[in-house]
């Protein structure tokens, strides 16, 4: 009978697996699962620059829909900053969309002060909404890879290492 150790953190795609008596063992390769590919957008940002998803090919994505009054939404916000300046340099992007039509420029541009926000926020329509299966509770972040295929979506919040873990195997 095989066992499991623990995932390598070097190399997180691969698993090893010895045998209770240490006399067999096994390596496989563990891809993350595509969920879909990615779809373009183009909308304006809190400075009305038009920006699109393929403004960033080649780069790891992290892709969240929010809202200002969203509670687990502003928690998450924090994370999403001090991963991005951690990232960066290594090809992370993070992309806030707010997804409450009511919030304009004038709404967003002070609360990114506020909070310290450094990654692009976009206005975003029901129309990408539900290119992205329609977004039904925020905060939902979607994670995509380097080739433009998503490989995670979360609803709901999550802690930094999540988010962290998920895109180290992908930098």
């Amino acid at each position: 009978m095989l066992r499991r150790p623990p995932r390598s953190t070097l190399f997180p795609y691969t698993t090893l697996f010895r045998s209770k008596d240490k006399s067999s063992t096994a390596v496989f390769i563990v891809l993350p699962e595509i969920i879909g590919t990615a779809q373009d957008f183009s909308l304006p940002d809190i400075d009305g620059n038009n920006v699109s998803l393929t403004d960033f090919s080649g780069k790891v994505i992290i892709l969240n829909f929010w809202a200002t009054w969203c509670p687990p939404c502003r928690t998450e916000i924090p994370h999403f900053v001090e991963l991005y300046d951690t990232y960066k340099d290594e090809g992370l992007v993070i992309i806030g969309i707010d997804v409450d039509p009511t919030e304009t420029p004038d709404v967003l541009k002070p609360f990114a002060a506020q909070y310290g926000i450094i990654y692009p926020l976009l206005l975003g329509t029901k129309q990408v909404e539900s290119q992205y299966g329609g977004i039904q509770s925020i905060p939902t972040t979607f994670i995509i890879d380097r080739n433009g295929d998503i490989i995670q979506k979360y609803i709901g919040s999550r802690s930094k290492s999540v988010f962290e873990q998920e895109i180290l195997k992908l930098l």
